[in-house]
């Protein structure tokens, strides 16, 4: 028992110094990775903040989804260009819709088929005979005739409706251009293919780029268009002969303006020689008249003289006659009437030698 004791007993421990030594060596070793530890954590603070920080590039807008539910009420949805931040991913997500550049949309339902090669050369596949059906994109002008339409359009992103661009579509590029193959199908329905291809091409292109605006109000597409490209063909096999009907009409209005221009001048020397037949008329006819007036005062003023001396009046009207008839006569001849009141017998020699003229007299020696 005594020696059961004995072996219970315990042994003498290390000396206190080392016990010391051990809890120093392991306070440094906690302190250390404490310190460790939170400039770890302020590293990972910071680029939990840094990788939340996006540029929103002038020609952008954005819009942060949080857990997919924009931030923020109206306008304030919306963030202008600069720097922002966000939540991380998969907290926060940033959506950028490019209302600054212009986006250009082409339709794809009324073109003939070609390749980017012959398009970038600026030519046109070789004339079929018909149409490939599943290749070939054309319209029905509202006279039947086929056509064939292209137009790019060319549109802008409206701030104020951004938001609608960006969330109420899934593919607005799709939407914009199913929006102009409709208006390309509604606008030929409306138009002959001669008003459209010739006569008429710039209503045609009015009715067309209408329609488009209304369909985008309509549904809320939030873009605001801009001046677009619009083509319009003839099926290749048959435009030599829609040519040919337009050198035609060419040539008729061509000929309708010269006779037009011929007929007005016609005209306007018609109505110069009636202008000048009429003021001709109208001057003579003043000069009868004046010529009349004149006599009828004269006449009126002679009438008070004839009445009191009728005699004197008789004579001297008749000398003053005679004088104005007698004033080129060469010979004159004066038969007074006899005091006895016989007849005067005059005898005139027929056959009396002809005068010579004075220049003739005056040249013989």
């Amino acid at each position: 028992m005594p020696e059961q004791t004995k072996q219970l007993e315990p042994k003498p421990g290390p000396p206190a110094s080392v016990d010391e030594a051990g809890s120093q060596a392991l306070t440094d070793a906690l302190h250390s990775s404490f310190k460790l530890v939170k400039w770890l954590f302020v590293v990972l603070v910071a680029a939990f903040f840094l990788t939340g920080t996006f540029t929103v590039e002038p020609n952008q807008m954005a819009v942060v989804l949080r857990f997919g539910k924009p931030v923020g009420e109206g306008e304030a949805q919306l963030l202008k260009p600069g720097w922002h931040w966000k939540f991380p991913a998969p907290i926060d997500e940033v959506v950028t819709i490019p209302v600054g550049q212009s986006h250009t949309v082409v339709s794809s339902t009324g073109w003939f088929a070609t390749s980017p090669e012959l398009e970038a050369a600026g030519k046109e596949p070789p004339a079929r005979p018909s149409l490939q059906p599943g290749a070939d994109g054309y319209v029905l002008a509202s006279d039947g005739n086929v056509l064939h339409v292209r137009a790019t359009l060319k549109y802008r992103v409206r701030p104020a409706s951004a938001l609608d661009y960006g969330f109420n579509f899934a593919e607005i590029t799709n939407v914009v251009r199913g929006v102009l193959n409709n208006a390309l199908v509604h606008a030929a329905a409306r138009f002959t293919a001669d008003e459209a291809l010739y006569r008429d091409t710039a209503r045609f292109r009015e009715v067309l780029l209408q329609r488009v605006q209304d369909q985008v109000e309509k549904l809320g597409l939030g873009i605001a268009l801009e001046p677009s490209e619009i083509k319009v063909s003839a099926p290749l096999a048959v435009r030599p002969a829609f040519e040919a009907v337009l050198a035609a009409a060419q040539d008729r209005g061509k000929k309708i303006s010269e006779a037009r221009g011929q007929a007005d001048e016609a005209l306007r020397k018609a109505q110069g020689e009636a202008s000048a037949i009429i003021n001709a008329g109208v001057a003579a006819s003043n000069q009868v008249v004046q010529a009349v007036a004149a006599d009828a005062r004269y006449f009126t003023d002679q009438l008070a003289q004839y009445g009191k001396d009728p005699d004197s009046f008789r004579q001297r009207l008749l000398t003053e006659t005679m004088q104005r008839v007698l004033t080129n006569a060469e010979d004159k001849f004066f038969l007074p009437v006899r005091a006895d009141g016989q007849a005067r017998e005059l005898r005139i020699q027929l056959n009396r030698e002809p005068q010579k003229p004075a220049q003739q007299r005056q040249s013989t020696p």
